[in-house]
Order: structure tokens, then sequence, then C-alpha cells
């Protein structure tokens, strides 16, 4: 009777750690993973996104990054459903595409700064620009206030009052104490090779395009804009999706602590952590 009841025992304590190995596989098994594809532009946005990788992918997160080398058709791509969210713009950027295509794309949050600089091959200061000097600046029109800030901050020009520099031109310029030539009739992605080819006295170029062509714009630039600029660069996505897990999950690991301190080592002040 004895042994009887032993291998009785014995069954029961096999049964019982069979059932707990397979709820267990079970458990292990249930995560399920889902994926995201984010597009950007090459750097820093891409290489930010390729940061966060490994540290989403333990939270079951599997993220895609899809490259653009323009500002054109990450907002169509996402807008179209191409893509789950985008990361290569500002806020002013992103309301003015909403306007001119009656858009939806929502900001999903600030990541970082790039820094709008002014280079010069010629001149080591915005006020060593001679009198009539031409400026090359790009046709973005989100980023003409940006330009006015840094001119405006040298004392170089003035602005008509009433005007939000967020939405301003360069024909809300009051005073222009050197006469200077603003030409911004170009891409944005050509404006490193327009400073290269010394075009004019001065070309102002954004931060991921002068990163790229292997400018340090706290170095090379005459002029730079400042880390208060409201012009942080922002994750989009369509309206309602800003609550999706994975968004959260992906803004998460964006603006986490370590991600911005990332940024801050790797870029060296070209690109600047929003936090």
């Amino acid at each position: 009777m004895k042994k009887k009841r032993l291998v009785s025992l014995l069954s029961i304590a096999a049964a019982s750690v069979l059932l707990l190995v397979g709820c267990g596989s079970k458990d292990s098994s249930s995560q399920k993973t889902t994926t995201i594809t984010v597009g950007a532009s090459a750097n820093p946005h891409a290489k930010i996104l390729e940061h966060v990788k490994p540290q989403l992918k333990k939270e079951g997160i599997n993220l895609k990054v899809k490259v653009f080398d323009d500002y054109v058709m990450p907002n169509k791509a996402l807008a179209s459903k191409e893509l789950d969210a985008n990361y290569f713009q500002h806020k002013p950027f992103l309301n003015n595409w909403n306007k001119k295509n009656k858009g939806s794309l929502v900001n999903a949050g600030g990541v970082h700064l790039e820094p709008i600089g002014v280079y010069s091959k010629k001149y080591k200061n915005l006020k060593d620009l001679p009198q009539n000097s031409t400026v090359l600046v790009s046709s973005n029109v989100a980023d003409y206030g940006r330009v006015l800030q840094i001119f405006k901050d040298a004392g170089l020009i003035t602005i008509k009052k009433g005007v939000n520099l967020e939405t301003a031109t360069f024909d809300d310029i009051a005073t222009n104490k050197k006469n200077l030539k603003f030409k911004h009739t170009y891409e944005a992605k050509l404006m490193p090779k327009l400073y290269e080819s010394n075009e004019a006295a001065a070309t102002v170029i954004n931060a991921n395009y002068a990163v790229q062509a292997g400018l340090n714009p706290p170095k090379d630039s005459i002029a730079l804009e400042k880390k208060s600029s409201p012009y942080v660069n922002v994750v989009a996505v369509r309206k309602g999706d800003t609550k999706k897990p994975a968004i959260k999950k992906l803004m998460k690991a964006l603006q986490s602590d370590s991600t911005q301190n990332w940024i801050k080592k790797q870029y060296k002040g070209g690109v600047l952590p929003a936090k």
C-alpha cells in the first residue's frame, strides 16, 4: 500500500510540474510583437531611432526605419498610411504642412533641436558681412522665422511690429542695416553644396544637413540658433494615434534620460536634446 501510495504521489507531483512548465511556456510565448514603421531623415533622426531599437525590442516593439532625403514625402507617406509615424520636422513646419494640404497630422512629442546655423567661407561673424551681401536660405518657409531671429539677435535687422516670428517671412523685415539680400529659392538639402562652392557671403544650413556634410554646427557656423528656440523636432502621427501603445512606447524611449544624454554626447552641440 505504501509503495502504491508513493507512486501515486510521484505521479501527481510530475503532473503538477508539467502543468507549471506548460503554463510558464504559454506565458513566455504570449507576448505579441508589434511592428511600426517610422519615416525619418538620415541624420540625426534615423540614427536616433536606431539607437532606441534595442530598448523597444525588449518591450515588444519591432521598429522599422524608412529613410527620406527630403522634407516633402514623409508627411505624404504618413497621411496615406504608408508610415505609422515620422520624425524629421519641427512643429511650425508640421502646422504649415497641415494648413497647405488640409492635413490633420499631430505632434506626438518633441525629441531634439537642430540649431539652424549661418556658415561662411569668408567671414567669421555676422557683423563682418559687407554691405549689400547675399545670404542664401532654403525655400522652406517654416524656417524663415528662425533665420530672421538670428539676424535680429545680431542687430542687423528689425521686424515689423506685431509680426509673429514663427510665421514671419522676409517681407516682414522693417529695417535692414546692411541691406542684406536674402535669396531663398533652394532646396534645404542643397545648402551644404552651395556653401562649399562659396556661392555667397553666407549660407544658412539646417543642422541635419550640416552634420551629414561633415560640418560641426557649434564650431563651423558663424552664428547659431539659440537653445531656447521653439523649433524642437517632433514625432508626427495621424490624428488619434498618440494614445496607441506602440507610439507611447516609442515616445517614452526617445524622451528617456538615457536617449537624451546619448544625443548630447553623440552630436556634441550639433543636435541638442529637447529636455
